[in-house]
């Protein structure tokens, strides 16, 4: 096979993939994860279900790589703002970054919900998965931030003594996977921090206050002046 012939069939592959996630991403969006099935991607893309198996090898890996594709865009929202205050003082990119994050994730309900509460099967759990990598590139844009805060303005963190040990214990093996750049104790404010905000928007986007608020963003801007307390800064609007 020529050179020339093996990158055509390459593109074609890229683009049937392209459109195999176009297709997830419509069905996910217009009728709910329930309708992301083999078969009804496969119909909507014009090719049987058997065919679809030519491009994953079932379920899983494809929820997976198009689960990736929403981590990715996520990321990459997350990083321009981050990118656009280059030169910025951190605590500045930090709270654009976690602006940004809060506006894809409103403006995509439907890809955020998956991203975030559909089970993550053991294929994807693995290091080299399309998913996995995809995740943790998402996780590192505000960790990332938070390591450069550590190292240029140390925030407040608490004693040893204070946590319990199983809590130390796991927070020492989280430390340990992110090369020790953020030490357990301040690793236990990085966390602690992401979860609140985290879990707020999670709220919101799945509808959980719907009951009190019909506009979370105040919330958010309340919870992030909490956090950037927590972390030694100057709130910036």
């Amino acid at each position: 096979m020529s050179a020339q012939t093996g990158n055509r069939r390459e593109r074609q592959r890229k683009a049937a993939l392209e459109e195999i996630h176009g297709a997830v991403r419509e069905l996910l969006v217009e009728k709910g994860p329930a309708a992301v099935t083999i078969n009804a991607v496969a119909r909507q893309v014009g090719m049987s279900g058997p065919a679809l198996y030519h491009y994953y090898s079932g379920h899983d890996e494809l929820i997976g790589a198009v689960t990736a594709d929403f981590f990715l865009e996520l990321a990459a929202t997350m990083e321009n703002a981050r990118d656009t205050l280059a030169g910025a003082p951190v605590g500045e990119r930090i709270l654009a970054v976690c602006r940004a994050m809060r506006t894809w994730a409103v403006a995509h309900p439907a890809e955020f919900r998956w991203i975030f509460a559909s089970p993550i099967t053991p294929s994807n759990r693995r290091p080299d998965s399309e998913r996995h990598q995809a995740a943790q590139r998402f996780e590192q844009v505000l960790r990332d931030l938070t390591v450069e805060l550590w190292r240029t303005r140390p925030f407040a963190v608490p004693e040893r003594g204070d946590l319990p040990e199983s809590l130390w214990e796991q927070l020492t093996a989280y430390s340990a996977t992110i090369g020790g750049q953020l030490p357990p104790e301040a690793a236990h404010v990085f966390l602690s921090c992401w979860t609140r905000l985290y879990g707020l928007l999670c709220m919101e986007v799945l509808h959980q206050l719907d009951f009190a608020y019909s506009d979370l963003e105040p919330v958010y801007e309340e919870c992030l002046r909490e956090l950037t307390g927590i972390l030694g800064l100057d709130q910036k609007s």
